[in-house]
C-alpha cells in the first residue's frame, strides 16, 4: 500500500511540475488548431451569456486560414531566451541561407549556431552539443556524418535533448536515414511532387495536419514542400503531416522522455516561406523539442 501511495505521489508531483512548466512557456492556445478568443465590449470588458459563461469567438485568421498573431503559436514570445539550436546544414545552395527560419526562431528567444556544407569534427560537435537545447540536421545527397558524429548525437538524444532530422526527395536523405536508423530505426524514401497546402486531417490517414498536437498549435493549413520524401511506417512515429498525395511527410517520436522529429520536406525551410503556416510550424517544432515538460525547471534556473 505504501509503495502504491508513493508511486501516486511521485506521479502527481511530476504532472504538477509538467503543467507548471507548460504554463510558463506555452500560450493558452497550446494544442488547439482553431483557437478562440474572449469576446469583449467597447469598454474592453469580457462578455458573458445569461448563465455567466464567458462568450468566445473564433480568432481572426490570416489569408491562409490560420489564426493571426503570435499568441496562437505554441510558445510565448521570448520564452526560450538564451537557448541555442545547433544546425548542421549539410545541404546548401545560395538561396538556402537559413535567415527566414532564424528570424522566426528568434521571436521565441532561440539563437541559431550553424555549420554550412560540412559538419565539424566529432570532438567539436560534442562541445557544441553541450551548449545546445536541440540539434537540427539537414541532409545532403551523400553521407557526411561519421560513426563518431552519429554516436555524439545519440548520446545527446538519449539525454533527452531534441533532434530534428530533415531530408528531402531522393537522394537528399543520406545522412537523414543513417541518423534516423541509428537513433530510432526509422527512415524515408522516394520522390513525390508536393507543392500544395494541406489542411487538417479528415481521418487518421488522410492528407493534412494531425489535429490537436502541440506541434500543430494554431495551424489549420500548412505548406508541404516541393518535391518530398515519404517516411516509412514505423511503430514509434506519430504522424504530424500527411502530404497531398497521402504520403507521410513529417512525424514525431516521443518515448522515454526523448523527442525527435523526422521530416521529408526540407524545402519548406526556404522555398515559398510565406505560404501557409511555415513560420509558425518551425517555431512550434522548436518549442516542442525543448521538452519543457521534462526540463522546464532546469531551464528556469538558467
Amino acid at each position: 500500500m505504501k509503495k502504491i501511495l508513493f508511486t501516486l505521489t511521485c506521479t502527481t508531483v511530476f504532472l504538477y511540475a509538467s503543467l507548471k512548466a507548460q504554463n510558463a512557456y506555452y500560450n493558452k492556445a497550446a494544442g488547439t488548431n482553431a483557437p478562440v478568443t474572449e469576446m469583449r465590449d467597447h469598454k474592453g470588458e469580457v462578455l458573458k451569456d445569461e448563465y455567466g459563461n464567458v462568450k468566445y469567438s473564433k480568432a481572426e485568421k490570416d489569408h491562409h486560414g490560420n489564426a493571426r498573431g503570435n499568441q496562437y503559436d505554441l510558445a510565448v514570445d521570448g520564452a526560450f531566451d538564451g537557448q541555442t539550436i545547433l544546425v548542421l546544414q549539410l545541404y546548401h545552395e545560395p538561396n538556402f541561407d537559413f535567415e527566414l527560419p532564424k528570424t522566426a526562431l528568434k521571436e521565441k528567444g532561440f539563437s541559431v549556431y550553424r555549420y554550412i556544407g560540412n559538419p565539424p569534427s566529432a570532438d567539436q560537435l560534442k562541445k557544441d552539443l553541450k551548449k545546445a537545447c536541440q540539434v537540427w540536421i539537414i541532409s545532403d545527397s551523400y553521407a557526411k556524418l561519421t560513426t563518431d558524429h552519429l554516436d555524439a548525437i545519440k548520446n545527446f538524444f538519449d539525454a533527452g535533448k531534441g533532434v530534428y532530422i530533415w531530408g528531402d526527395n531522393e537522394p537528399y536523405y543520406a545522412d537523414a536515414n543513417q541518423l534516423a536508423r541509428h537513433l530510432i530505426g526509422a527512415e524515408m524514401q522516394g520522390n513525390l511532387m508536393g507543392d500544395q497546402e494541406v489542411g487538417l486531417q479528415e481521418n487518421l490517414h488522410s492528407p493534412g495536419l494531425r489535429p490537436n498536437h502541440l506541434i500543430t498549435t494554431g495551424l489549420e493549413h500548412v505548406y508541404e514542400g516541393i518535391t518530398i520524401a515519404t517516411l516509412k511506417d514505423h511503430p514509434t512515429l506519430e504522424p504530424i503531416i500527411y502530404g497531398s498525395a497521402g504520403n507521410l511527410v513529417t512525424a514525431a517520436y516521443e518515448k522515454d522522455g526523448k523527442r525527435l522529429i523526422l521530416d521529408g520536406g526540407f524545402t519548406r525551410l526556404y522555398v515559398k516561406w510565406n505560404t501557409a503556416g511555415t513560420g509558425r510550424y518551425i517555431k512550434n517544432a522548436a518549442a516542442w523539442l525543448v521538452n519543457v515538460e521534462r526540463f522546464g525547471e532546469e531551464l528556469g534556473k538558467k
